[in-house]
């Protein structure tokens, strides 16, 4: 008596090993392909591209977003088109049925595409194929359909006669249906095209990617951050227009937001928001005090950067934490720019010298009064004696950002370079208004005193300046 041999289980892929390739194949790995393409294609300081080089550079420098995601889709479309010799594409189980060889598993997934295909068409022109297909031809084709149907369902799997079913079927779909069909190429195209076209929604009304030119914004941001902004937030703005959706979102103090410079609207800044409408506005040496009321702080000690080159370049100050409503952020104090001046003891603005004003019982340069015009805010860079802002506009008379101008508020930073064109890995990911990340030089000495005075906030309440008069 003989047995029959055992029959070989299909072989079932390990959901794991499935997720782990999807992740590192089409996200992973396409996410990375993009980031080194947009680094190469970033000019420099000093790039001297020419030609289709730089028109390219000048794209990816001006719409970074709709470059992204137009890269990350034309990524996606190449790995795609190879996912059956990928490494680990066994394993994960990738081209349909487990049972079958490895070679005809693109084959298999071409079968199912196909058939998926025809029922497309043929739900969207069934009247013009009746009219334009004869009766014979739409016979045949089903046929032809069946049998690859049948074929692909087989308990026991027959690589010829599946070969041969498709075969046919694809010749057949091909004199029927040709004319209601889309090429591989065109498929691809209109991929691409609607990723883009998404892109640029997203950046008309959800999220726009900005980069950081200047040192207004240090210790919070740096040169060569690139950050992505919220247009969201305080209501979309209308195209072509200058109305808002939802009016009653404006900014709050101490958010970092996108603006067009009121002076020259073609330019765009960045700042924070430290007075809103009817709030009278001053600085003393830089440090506000809002209808009054001064901003409280907390010393985080010497801090210093270098920007450009020789005596002038390297600048060295006082590192605080200020704290407005529910925001604490860093401030620093350039002692080149505020100088030697004497210090005076004072209770109050009147023990100053005149042009001063009193703040922590020393008597520092009095900037102001401002008031804030309905529907504008003010707003100061955190780099506090290296800022142009609303103290110095329209001849230092100073001036507010109109609701309007406002393109958004500040999210994290996505990317960054520092002055010399290298990569600035540990600026990626730093979020704009949480917790600030200092230079690595300057974790340790810093670092914690600045975490612990932002843990050691003082509570809304107490940051909270009192009412308009």
């Amino acid at each position: 008596m003989t047995s029959n041999p055992p029959t070989q289980k299909p072989f079932v892929p390990n959901p794991f090993a499935r997720a782990a390739f999807w992740v590192t194949w089409f996200f992973l790995v396409p996410a990375f392909l993009v980031g080194l393409t947009v680094w190469l294609l970033t000019p420099g300081d000093n790039s001297t591209a020419i030609g289709i080089v730089r028109f390219v550079q000048s794209i990816v420098e001006s719409q970074p977003v709709p470059a992204t995601i137009a890269l990350f889709a034309v990524f996606e479309a190449i790995l795609w088109s190879q996912r059956h010799s990928l490494p680990f594409a066994t394993d994960a189980g990738i081209g349909g049925r487990c049972d079958i060889p490895v070679a005809t598993r693109k084959r298999f997934e071409r079968a199912q595409s196909l058939l998926e295909q025809v029922a497309r068409i043929q739900r969207r022109h069934h009247k013009t194929i009746a009219r334009d297909v004869s009766a014979g031809q739409r016979e045949s084709l089903e046929e032809s359909l069946s049998t690859l149907r049948e074929e692909m369902a087989e308990e026991e799997f027959n690589t010829a006669k599946f070969e041969k079913a498709l075969d046919r079927a694809e010749r057949l779909v091909d004199a029927t249906l040709s004319p209601w069909r889309k090429s591989d190429l065109r498929d691809l195209g209109e991929s691409v095209v609607i990723a883009v076209a998404v892109a640029l929604l997203l950046r008309a009304f959800v999220v726009e990617a900005f980069k950081i030119p200047s040192r207004s914004m240090v210790p919070t941001l740096a040169v060569g951050d690139h950050i992505f902004v919220n247009k969201f937030v305080y209501g979309p703005m209308l195209p072509f227009t200058e109305t808002r959706l939802f009016k009653n979102l404006p900014p709050g103090r101490g958010d970092v937001i996108v603006f067009q410079f009121p002076e020259q609207p073609e330019q765009d800044f960045i700042k924070r928001v430290i007075g809103t409408p009817r709030d009278r506005i001053e600085a003393i040496d830089g440090r506000p005090r809002i209808n009054g009321w001064l901003v409280p702080r907390c010393k985080v000690g010497e801090f210093s950067y270098i920007e450009g080159e020789g005596v002038l370049a390297h600048h060295t100050g006082e590192l605080y934490v200020e704290y407005l409503g529910e925001r604490a952020y860093p401030t620093f104090f350039d002692h080149s720019v505020m100088g030697r001046r004497e210090q005076l003891t004072c209770k109050i603005d009147a023990d100053c010298h005149p042009g001063q004003g009193c703040a922590d019982g020393v008597c520092g340069e009095l900037e102001g009064p401002y008031t804030v015009s309905s529907e504008q805010v003010f707003v100061m860079g955190d780099n506090r004696m290296n800022s142009h802002d609303s103290r110095g506009w329209f001849d230092r008379r100073g001036g507010g950002v109109p609701f309007p101008y406002i393109r958004g508020s500040a999210l994290w930073v996505w990317m960054s370079f520092t002055t010399g064109g290298s990569f600035a890995w540990d600026r990626i990911g730093v979020s704009v208004m949480g917790m600030p990340r200092l230079p690595e030089e300057y974790h340790g000495k810093l670092g914690d005193r600045m975490a612990e005075c932002i843990r050691n906030h003082p509570g809304v309440g107490a940051a909270t300046p009192p009412a308009p008069p």
